[in-house]
């Protein structure tokens, strides 16, 4: 069983995330997608802070699908800088930790991407 990894990403919109989530867990790059909205980001960019309403993504998934899918967010995501970070998992029940593993076995070999 690999590592298993807490992914965080921003989206502009319910349905973005919603799309995105549904997306990568179809394609087996996630177990799970959780949508929490609203949220309020306070950021730089392009020089100047910035206050925006978004929506959190958190996904949960194994450590060796993070390259495929920070790159499938990137391809699907409106930003031109999407926020996609991935957190270990250090701990929790052994049982949805497998349900992980069991949930996205193959999908690097199944992704034509």
């Amino acid at each position: 069983m690999s590592a298993a990894r807490f992914v965080y990403i921003t989206a502009e919109s319910r349905d973005e995330a919603v799309a995105i989530g549904r997306a990568l867990v179809q394609e087996r790059l996630a177990a799970c997608a959780n949508v929490i909205d609203p949220v309020t980001s306070i950021y730089w960019w392009e020089g100047a802070v910035q206050e925006d309403a978004e929506v959190v993504l958190v996904l949960k998934t194994q450590a060796d699908l993070v390259t495929p899918l920070t790159e499938r967010v990137k391809a699907l995501h409106s930003y031109a800088c999407p926020c996609v970070v991935a957190l270990p998992i250090d701990g929790g029940n052994p049982a949805y930790l497998q349900w992980i593993a069991d949930q996205t076995t193959g999908a690097s070999a199944r992704s034509d991407r």
